[in-house]
Formats: structure tokens, C-alpha cells, sequence
């Protein structure tokens, strides 16, 4: 390999670091207007009036929606009106949109506008949600458009139930000697990616309607406006410039929506709308919450058995994507472990909650941390090295998936590796346990996770390359640049393919619904699976077309001809070929003939042999991978505050191979500093009224600079045969296994069981209390 695995500088570094890269707010029209939401203060209420008298007299005001019934949006499940009407289900929820000429107007507007509410009994918690009598979040549930693979109860909080029932569980349990169940919980939070949300919307006056937004999937905004309003595809243009960080929260598809009605009640003028970062963590979707139940039952040896799983997800108000997370959950329900007998409820409830959206993982963090905790409390049951006890159960070729996927060397990599990579690097073995004096105590927690990713059955991806007339390649791709380097990537699988300079291809990052190839979303850790096998498939294409043409100028079969070096030559006689910029453009002959033309490849690639699944058992095939990995955490608590500092974290993931290193190690170390923010700080908390009482940075703290531990990061390369030079994602596992790893080494720092997220000294001294 002359390129792949090679830590190639970024494609859009130099703009990034020199401050020049543009983000969707940094566009901006000397006529574009600006919208600014009225939002609600309360969680669940009834809207007994609204008074826009007051904000109409504002200079500037050129709109304001408020009332009005507008088609109900939402993936899944039609549940959402855009901006509310009769009643609002969240702290945030939209209840009117001021349309004026700056964003102070309209600021000002906005908040001149009066709503009279009536309050309503709040659903706080899932498990609330899942009683019997609870309130109604949504009382015409069963009215509702959704997809076939939406399972809602009406009547009920339940937007969707996905089971999972696999082997016997009557046996599982007569089979096992040891049991051990617990259950876990945490609430919502946030993504608090450095780009707050932004869209803007013009209509233009043939009727096409051009969005630029800072989305995730530009393509499913395309899609939906032309659901939710009956607008012909071809006449919505989406646009995606760069994007400042998303981790799943910029997916759903709603300041869209509102910026299209806010151009539509202006005439069609360009419309603006940027989320402040309060209303970025409470209006937008957040992070989802979940409360959770696990049981295990094991023999003496260690060997788990059977697992008996109820996972009750914190959708919030709306559905949207929160279902698909809900499924997502139940397919690997049991973590990386081989379990025979499984028998999983996994439930998606409506809350009075901010609604959710997937968040890096894909529920695979959360689950994580119920199940690695549960494998904790197994292994200090059977006096077990919590190591050891991961390494017997684990995944492995042979055996098959909670969906009763069979595995094999391919597909699901190698975790006892991933182990065995971890043990060394946190020297595990020279003890999880290190006194330091009467105060302060070290202490060392493990954890494993894996993933398969359930999007849809028919996501493609495409990709479109064009020669320039100096013999470079420009990559045009539908893969949005969220700060991965995704398509970076696909610039060295194709320098790869075609044995050419990475320098000489230049990469798109602005993504064009209209010219550019569809990639169904960038999510999920599909980038470089998906658009990398597309990548490969056009550059074949370029490579038939140039050898084509080399074929007839140089007298020679095309099977005699080879590329490299931005040449095609003879294979046995180097010397006598051709530069790109000679054929590129087609090839003049010295009379002035000519031949050929601009060569433009072309490749696309959908998922293939995945399945839905049955409604009743849950089987079939969700993803076409699951990749595994292992973690470790090294705490230092102080027994007497229960404060504590984070010395070590370390992952290994079976990566498939590694395609450039220092961009893997950056995204890895970077999912992993997400992972221990998420473990052990970040939270909504939750009045009685449904309000989200910490909605601003100064107390809703990520860590900060200087609070990180020391990073370790191991690769371990399984080759994944259908994938891009065998590659597999990486952009998520780095913090899937964290929180649990975490959650193990304080439980037994601190002696007592933690399983609430997050793990702040409070918690620690909460659950001493409670033993006391």
C-alpha cells in the first residue's frame, strides 16, 4: 500500500486552521431575512391563546406563524407539528416564529409575543411513561402516518416495541448456577457540537425551493420536505457546506422545515435561521435517555447462558429518529457476548422530554453501560477476574448475533484480541487496585462494546469523478465533512486504486443535491464503508476509460496496459505511455484529430443481504458488519470528598485496517473524550415541570482543556472482505465503551454499585449514604 494507511494531511485543513472554511451561518445575502422561535417554558401545557399584537408593531416584522395547522413531520411516525399548536410536549418546543429584517427584530419580536398556557401533568421518565395511567403524551397515537416498521401502541407511551427472542430461555435458566440483575439509569443530554444548528430556505419564483443547512443528511431534507408538503423532488436544492461537529444530533431534519414555511409566509425571500446555543440544546433533538433492566445467568465457569433485557428509551416528545435508536439497541442488545439464550424488550417512550435524535453510537454507548456494568456485578459474584470473564463470553466466528446474524472471520472481527491489546496497555495485570495513601486510591475498570449499523435496507452512495485538462481528478461525493476526514479517505482509496499522488485529487467538501451523487446520511460510521466501495467502483471506470483511449493511441491491447503515476503505459516497456493531461480531455493527434473526450467516472454502491425484522422474534440481518473493541479506565478517587481524576483511558478497536492512521487515532481519542463527558458529567436536569434547568455551557459542562487523561489507543486488523481495502467505521466506538469502563473502576473505588449516569461525586456519595 503506497497511500492507504498513511497519515495524509486533511483536504480541508489549511482552510480550517487559516480560519477560511465557511459553515452554514457564515453564508449570508444582503437581502436574507432572519426567523427567530418563539419557544415553550414549560414541558407539557396546554396553548389557551396567543397574543402576536404587540410584535407586529416592531419595524421589520415581515411574519410571524403562530396558530396554523401545518402538515405533521417526523420520520418513523407523523407526530410533530412543525411549530406547536393545541398543546406544547417539551421545554422548547416551538410554539411561534417571528420572520423580520435583522435578528434583533426579529428577537425582539419574538419576545413580544405573549402565550397563555394551561398547565398538564408531566411524564418526567420512561418508566414513568411505560405505568399503567400515566398521562398521555400523545392521545391520537393510533391516528398517526408511520412506516411498517414502526410498532406504536395507542393508548399507550409507547411509539414502538422491538423483541428479541432468541434460543430457550426455560433452558437458559436451568442451565445457570450464578444470576445477577440489575438496573440502570440516566437522563437526556446533549451533543454540544461547536456548530450550533443552522438553515436557511429560498423560493424561488419558478417554484424551487434551495435550503442550505448544517445537516448530516442533506439528501433526507430533500426527501422529506418533498413528503411532508407534496413539492416535487426536483425542484428542492439542498446545500451543506462544511459542518462544525454533529455526533447524530444534526440527522433529524427541523430548522428545515421552519425556514422553508418562514420564506413561504415572506413570498419566497431567503430566510435564516440559527440556533442560540440554549436553544441549540432544548429546541433541537438531543441525546437520548434511557432506563434500563438486565439479567444474566451464568454457570461456574463464567459461561453466560442466558439474558433477559428491558430497555425503556427516552424518545421525548417526538419520535423521529428515536425509533430507529430503539431498534438499533435491541439488535445488539447483549453486548459483544456470546449468549445462547436471549429475550429482549427494547421500547421507545414518549416523554415530556426534549425529543431525541441518535447520538455517536447509535444507543450503543448506553446499552454498553448497562451491560458492562451487569458483567461487573458477574464476575465479583463468581470472584472472577472482570477481564477473564469478558474473554470466555466473547463474540466470535461461529457463533451468531441476538438477530441470529452467524458470524464469521469477516464480519465480526476479533474482540479476544481486542482483549487481550487492552490488557497490555493498561498492565492490567499488574493489579486493577493501587493504594496510594489513606485518601486516595487508583483504580483500573474494563469494558468491551461492539456494533452493527441498522440504517436502511437500501442506502446507497455514489461517486463522480472528473479529470481536469492537467491530468488531476476532482471527487465529488455525497459524504458531508463533519470533521471526520471522511473524505480525505476517499481521496487516498482512490490515489490507492489508481497509484497516483493524493495531492493530485481534489475532494468537493460542499455537498449539492442537485449535482451531487446521493450518500443516503453521514452516520452510522457508513462514510468510508459505503462511499469507499463507490469510490472503487468509478475509479474502475476511469481506469477502463483511460486504457481505452491509451489503447488506441498507443497501438496496444488494453490487457497490456497498466496505471500508475498518473500514466498509462505499457506493462512491459514503461517508457512508452501517456500522462493523464494527455488523455484526460481526450487525445489530439499531431494532424488535429482527435478522439475520446473529458473522462468522468462514475460508482454507487447500496447495502446488500440486509433484512427487516420479524416483528416477532426480531430476527434478520440489520447491518452488513459488527465491529468490536475493548476499553480500560484509570480513575484516582479521594475517599474522603469522592472527588476524582481521570488518569488513563484506553481502546482498542478491531478496525479492519487502518486507512490513515493519525485521522483514526484523532477520531478514536476524540469519541473517547466524548465518552467520559457523557459518563461522568453530562445531564439534563429535570424540574417537575419538564423543564431542562441547565441549557447554557457556564452548567452544562463537557471537559475541559486540561481535565483529559492520558489516551491509549490499539488497533487491531481483521479485514472486513467486502469493505474498502478491508476497512470498517471507527468514528464512534472510541466512546461506546467508556461510560461502562468508567462506571466499573469507580464502583470499585468507591465500594458500591453505581448504575446512574452521570457519575459525579454527588452520585458516589449518594450511594455511600445509601449502604450506611
Amino acid at each position: 500500500m503506497e497511500v492507504i494507511g498513511k497519515s495524509v494531511i486533511r483536504k480541508e485543513a489549511i482552510d480550517k486552521v487559516m480560519g477560511r472554511a465557511n459553515f452554514t451561518d457564515d453564508f449570508h445575502t444582503v437581502r436574507m431575512l432572519s426567523g427567530k422561535m418563539v419557544i415553550s417554558p414549560y414541558g407539557h401545557a396546554k396553548i389557551v391563546s396567543i397574543d402576536t399584537m404587540e410584535a407586529w408593531q416592531v419595524p421589520g416584522v415581515r411574519a410571524i406563524l403562530a396558530g396554523e395547522r401545518f402538515p405533521l413531520t417526523g420520520e418513523a411516525i407523523r407526530d410533530r407539528p412543525p411549530i406547536a399548536v393545541d398543546k406544547v410536549r417539551y421545554h422548547g418546543e416551538p410554539v411561534a416564529l417571528v420572520v423580520a429584517d435583522t435578528p434583533v427584530q426579529a428577537r425582539k419580536a419574538a419576545d413580544l409575543i405573549k402565550v397563555q398556557y394551561e398547565l398538564l401533568s408531566v411524564v418526567n421518565s420512561p418508566t414513568q411513561a411505560f405505568q399503567k395511567g400515566a398521562p398521555l403524551v400523545h392521545e391520537h397515537l393510533g391516528e398517526y402516518k408511520k412506516e411498517e416498521d414502526s410498532f406504536s401502541v395507542p393508548g399507550t407511551n409507547i411509539a414502538t416495541h422491538i423483541k428479541i427472542r432468541k434460543g430457550n430461555m426455560e433452558k437458559g435458566w436451568a442451565d445457570s448456577v450464578t444470576v445477577v440483575e440489575a438496573s440502570f439509569s440516566f437522563a437526556p443530554s446533549d451533543h454540544v457540537a461547536m456548530e450550533t444548528r443552522c438553515a436557511t430556505a429560498e423560493i424561488m419564483p419558478d417554484g424551487t425551493i434551495t435550503i442550505m443547512t448544517s445537516s448530516q443528511a442533506p439528501f433526507m431534507v430533500k426527501r422529506l420536505l418533498s413528503d411532508y408538503f407534496g413539492i416535487d423532488l426536483g425542484k428542492i436544492i439542498v446545500h451543506t457546506p462544511l459542518v462544525g461537529g454533529a455526533y447524530g444530533g444534526k440527522a433529524p431534519v427541523q430548522l428545515e422545515v421552519l425556514a422553508y414555511l418562514a420564506s413561504k409566509a415572506v413570498g419566497g425571500k431567503p430566510v435564516k435561521i440559527f440556533n442560540t446555543r440554549e436553544e441549540d440544546i432544548i429546541t433541537s433533538p438531543c441525546h437520548i435517555g434511557l432506563d434500563a433492566f438486565v439479567k444474566l445467568g451464568a454457570g461456574l465457569n463464567g459461561k453466560i447462558y442466558v439474558a433477559e433485557i428491558r430497555y425503556l428509551w427516552d424518545g421525548g416528545a417526538y419520535s423521529d429518529k428515536a425509533i430507529d435508536v430503539t431498534r438499533s439497541g435491541a439488535v445488539d442488545c447483549t453486548g459483544p457476548y456470546n449468549i445462547e439464550n436471549v429475550w429482549c424488550d427494547s421500547y421507545c417512550m414518549y416523554t415530556n422530554h426534549p425529543y431525541a435524535s441518535p447520538y455517536r453510537g447509535f444507543s450503543h454507548a448506553e446499552l454498553s453501560f448497562a451491560i458492562e456494568r451487569t458483567m461487573d456485578l458477574l464476575a465479583q459474584k463468581l470472584n472472577m477476574d472482570p477481564l477473564e470473564l469478558r474473554y470466555i463470553n466473547a463474540i466470535m466466528p461461529g457463533d451468531t448475533t441476538p438477530t441470529r446474524v452467524l458470524l464469521n472471520k469477516s464480519n465480526v472481527g476479533n474482540l479476544r484480541k481486542c482483549i487481550e491489546k487492552v490488557r497490555e496497555l493498561i498492565h492490567w495485570d499488574e493489579g486493577a487496585v493501587k493504594e496510594i495513601n489513606n485518601r486516595l486510591i487508583r483504580v483500573k475498570g474494563v469494558g468491551c462494546s461492539w456494533k452493527t449499523s441498522t440504517i436502511d435496507i437500501d442506502a446507497p452512495s455514489g461517486v463522480i469523478l472528473t479529470f481536469n485538462r492537467d491530468g488531476t481528478i476532482n471527487l465529488m461525493s455525497g459524504v458531508i465533512e463533519i470533521g471526520t476526514g471522511t473524505k480525505t479517505i476517499l481521496a487516498q482509496i482512490l490515489a490507492e486504486r489508481l497509484k497516483m499522488d493524493v495531492d493530485n485529487i481534489y475532494v468537493k467538501m460542499e455537498v449539492d443535491t442537485q449535482t451531487t451523487p446521493e450518500h443516503w446520511k453521514t452516520v452510522a460510521s457508513r462514510g468510508t464503508f459505503m462511499a469507499g466501495r463507490a469510490v472503487l467502483k468509478a475509479a474502475d471506470d476511469v481506469l477502463d476509460q483511460l486504457k481505452e483511449v491509451a489503447s488506441c493511441v498507443l497501438r496496444a491491447p488494453k490487457e497490456d496496459l497498466e496505471v500508475a503515476g498518473s500514466r498509462v503505459f505499457l506493462r512491459d516497456d514503461p517508457s512508452i505511455g501517456l500522462h493523464f493531461k494527455d488523455i484526460g480531455h481526450g487525445y489530439k493527434y499531431p494532424n488535429g484529430n482527435s478522439i475520446g473526450g473529458q473522462i468522468i467516472g462514475r460508482g454507487s454502491y447500496i447495502l446488500r443481504h440486509l433484512t427487516h425484522l420479524d416483528p416477532d422474534t426480531g430476527a434478520g440481518k440489520p447491518g452488513p458488519e459488527w465491529t468490536v473493541a475493548a476499553y480500560g479506565v484509570e480513575i484516582e478517587l479521594d475517599r474522603r470528598d469522592y472527588t476524582y481524576r481521570l488518569v488513563k483511558a484506553c481502546t482498542v478497536v478491531d478496525i479492519g485496517r487502518v486507512m490513515n492512521e493519525k485521522a483514526a487515532l484523532g477520531q478514536v481519542m476524540g469519541a473517547m473524550s466524548m465518552g467520559l463527558a457523557f459518563a461522568g458529567r453530562e445531564t439534563f436536569y429535570f424540574d417537575e415541570l419538564g423543564r431542562v434547568l441547565n441549557p447554557q455551557l457556564r452548567t452544562y459542562r463537557p471537559l475541559r482543556y486540561g481535565e483529559n487523561p492520558e489516551y491509549l489507543v490499539g488497533f487491531v486488523e481483521t479485514p472486513q472482505l467486502d469493505g474498502p481495502y478491508g476497512a470498517r467505521g471507527v468514528g464512534e466506538h472510541g466512546l461506546m465503551g467508556m461510560p461502562g469502563a468508567l462506571g466499573n473502576a469507580l464502583s470499585i473505588a468507591a465500594g458500591v454499585s453505581l448504575n446512574n449516569l452521570p457519575l459525579i461525586p454527588e452520585l458516589i456519595w449518594k450511594a455511600k449514604e445509601a449502604l450506611m
